[in-house]
C-alpha cells in the first residue's frame, strides 16, 4: 500500500531560520507520520505540507495537489496527525472523507484522534470531531475579532504593511517609527500641494526626478509589501497622491477598521461605514505638522466641487488611451468638456498623449450608431434576425434535454453506488466486488461529466449568440431615433472607446469605438 502524509500548521512559525525553511513544528508532524507509515509497513508516496494555513482554507496549494492526486489514485491512505489537521469544516469532512474518499479508495488516518474511516464504529466520532472543528472555528473567528478591535482601541497598528512613510517598529509591536527617507518625499508632497501645485504636476515632478513610488520603494528596499511586481509599475499616479494627502497616519492619528469581514467562513471582507471606523489620536510619531494638514485639508476641499452641477460625465470611465492603455480622465477647458490622457503630465516621454473633446466623440458615436442601426433596419435583415433567435432557442432546448438526461445518469450511479458501498459495509459483497463497481463507476461517471461539461459549453456560446443578436434587435427597436447621446445609453452600448491623438497635418483625431454587443 502507498501512503500519503499530510502535515499542517496554521500559526505564524517563530522558529524558522528562514521563511523558505519548514517549522520545527512541522517537522516533528512529518517525523511522527513518517514512522507510524513505516511502522504499518506502507510504502511513502509523497508528504504533503502547507505552513501557516488556516484549517478552513480551501486555497492551500499542498492540500489541493494531495486532493488532486488522490483522486488520480496515486495513493491508498492519507495520514494526517488528526482530522482538523486536513480541515476544520464540518461540510469538507462530509465531501472528503465520507464521500469521494470511499469511491476514491483512499482510506483516510488521524493518527492522535483516531480517526480512521476503515473502522465503522467511528464515523460518528468523527462527525462530532467535525462540529466542534466548526464551533472552533466561530469562537476563534469572535475571539481574533474581539483581540483585534481591542488592539485597534488601544491605538496599535494592526496590519502586516506599514504606510508609505513609516516603518513597523521590530521592538514594539504595533507601533510605527518614522521611515525618513520616505517622510521626506511625503513632506515634499504636502508641501508641494500646500503651495499650490496640482497633484499631476507633483506625480511629474517625482517621477522626472526618477523617485521611486511607495511599492517599488518598498522592493528596492526589501520591505514587505502588498502589490504584485505585475501590477507595481514605476511611476507615480495621481490617485496615490490622492490618498496620501487624505491619510491622517502622517499627522498621528491611527484609523482603522475601514474594512471587516461578512463572516469566517466567506473571508469576504466589505467596506465599513464611517462610523464604525476605529480613530485614536497621538499613536506615533507625526511626519507632517497640523497646521501643514489643515492647509492641505482646506484646499482638498475647496478643489472638490461638483462636476458640471454634479452629473458624471457621458463618457466618464470609457475613454482609454491609445498608446499607454490609462483611462482616460475628464476635464473642462474654456467651458467645454474634454478626455485627456494625465500619463504624459505626470512623467515626460511616458505617453504622447490622448486628447478629445467630448462633441467630437459624441458625433463619432452617433455617426457610427445610426450607421448599424441602417444596416438592421432593413426589413429581410430583421426578419432573418427573429429566425435566427428561433433557431437559438430550439437548438439550446435540444442540448439540454440531453445534458439533463447525462445528470440523471450521473444521479443513478451515484445512488447505485451508495446501496453498494452500503453492502459493503453488511457484508452481502466484498471490498474487491466494491472497489472493482467504484472503479467501473468512476469511468462512466468521468465520461458522462465530459459529456455535461461539453454540453454546457455548447449552450453557453449558444447563449451568447442568442443575448448578441436579440441586443441588435433591442437597439434597432429602442434607438432608432437618435440624435442625442446620455450617460445610461453610453453604459449599455459602450464598452471603451480608444482615443488617440490629432494627426498634425490632417487633423484627424483617432477613434475606435469597442461596443457591448
Amino acid at each position: 500500500m502507498k501512503a500519503a502524509i499530510y502535515v499542517r500548521l496554521s500559526e505564524e512559525d517563530r522558529d524558522k531560520k528562514s521563511p523558505e525553511n519548514d517549522s520545527i513544528s512541522i517537522q516533528n508532524q512529518k517525523s511522527m507520520l513518517l514512522r507510524f507509515v513505516l511502522e504499518q509497513g506502507w510504502e511513502l508516496s509523497s508528504i504533503y505540507a502547507d505552513d501557516d494555513y488556516r484549517g478552513a482554507d480551501r486555497s492551500r496549494p499542498e492540500w489541493k495537489r494531495l486532493l488532486e492526486d488522490a483522486e488520480a489514485k496515486k495513493f491508498s491512505v492519507i495520514v494526517c496527525k488528526s482530522q482538523s489537521r486536513f480541515t476544520r469544516k464540518m461540510e469538507m469532512v462530509e465531501k472528503y472523507i465520507h464521500g469521494l474518499f470511499p469511491v476514491w479508495g483512499i482510506r483516510f488516518i488521524g493518527t492522535v484522534d483516531n480517526a480512521d474511516t476503515d473502522n465503522r464504529g467511528n464515523k460518528k466520532s468523527r462527525q462530532i470531531n467535525g462540529l466542534v472543528n466548526e464551533w472552533y472555528l466561530e469562537d476563534l473567528s469572535d475571539s481574533i475579532k474581539a483581540a483585534l478591535t481591542t488592539r485597534r482601541e488601544q491605538g496599535l497598528h494592526i496590519g502586516a504593511f506599514a504606510i508609505y512613510g513609516y516603518k513597523k517598529d521590530p521592538e514594539n509591536k504595533g507601533k510605527l517609527l518614522i521611515d525618513e527617507e520616505a517622510a521626506e518625499i511625503v513632506r515634499e508632497v504636502f508641501t508641494l500641494f500646500a503651495s499650490g501645485t496640482g497633484k499631476s504636476a507633483i506625480c511629474q515632478i517625482l517621477n522626472d526626478r526618477g523617485v521611486p513610488n511607495p511599492s517599488r520603494y518598498k522592493h528596492l528596499k526589501g520591505i514587505r509589501h502588498k502589490t504584485p511586481a505585475s501590477k507595481r509599475g514605476e511611476l507615480w499616479q495621481y490617485f496615490r497622491i490622492v490618498d496620501m494627502l487624505k491619510d491622517e497616519k502622517y499627522i498621528g492619528n491611527m484609523v482603522q477598521g475601514k474594512w471587516g469581514s461578512l463572516s469566517y467562513k466567506t473571508g469576504k471582507n466589505v467596506a465599513r461605514p464611517k462610523d464604525k471606523w476605529i480613530r485614536v489620536e497621538n499613536t506615533h510619531t507625526p511626519i507632517i505638522d497640523r497646521e501643514l494638514w489643515d492647509r492641505v485639508q482646506e484646499l482638498l476641499k475647496a478643489r472638490a466641487k461638483p462636476f458640471i452641477t454634479g452629473k458624471i460625465g457621458v463618457f466618464a470611465g470609457k475613454g482609454k488611451c491609445m498608446y499607454c492603455g490609462a483611462t482616460m480622465r475628464t476635464g473642462i477647458n474654456r467651458g467645454k468638456r474634454h478626455l485627456m490622457c494625465n500619463t504624459r503630465h505626470i512623467s515626460k516621454g511616458a505617453c504622447p498623449g490622448s486628447f478629445a473633446y467630448t462633441t467630437e466623440l459624441e458625433q463619432a458615436v452617433l455617426g457610427e450608431l445610426n450607421s448599424l442601426l441602417d444596416e438592421n433596419l432593413d426589413g429581410e435583415v430583421v426578419a432573418r434576425g427573429v429566425r435566427l433567435l428561433d433557431n437559438f432557442d430550439e437548438r439550446i432546448s435540444k442540448l439540454q434535454v440531453g445534458k439533463s438526461a447525462y445528470s440523471k445518469k450521473i444521479s443513478d450511479y451515484a445512488k447505485v453506488l451508495k446501496d453498494a458501498y452500503m453492502d459493503k459495509s453488511k457484508g452481502i459483497i466484498t471490498d474487491e466486488q466494491f472497489f472493482e463497481f467504484s472503479r467501473d463507476f468512476s469511468k462512466d461517471k468521468e465520461r458522462l461529466e465530459a459529456l455535461v461539461n461539453d454540453t454546457e459549453a455548447q449552450i453557453a456560446t449558444l447563449e451568447l449568440k442568442r443575448t448578441k443578436a436579440h441586443d441588435r434587435r433591442q437597439i434597432v427597436e429602442a434607438y432608432s431615433k437618435v440624435d442625442t447621446l446620455e450617460r445610461i445609453m453610453v453604459e449599455k452600448l459602450i464598452d471603451h472607446i480608444r482615443v488617440g491623438r490629432r494627426d498634425a497635418i490632417t487633423k484627424q483625431l483617432p477613434i475606435e469605438i469597442h461596443w457591448n454587443f
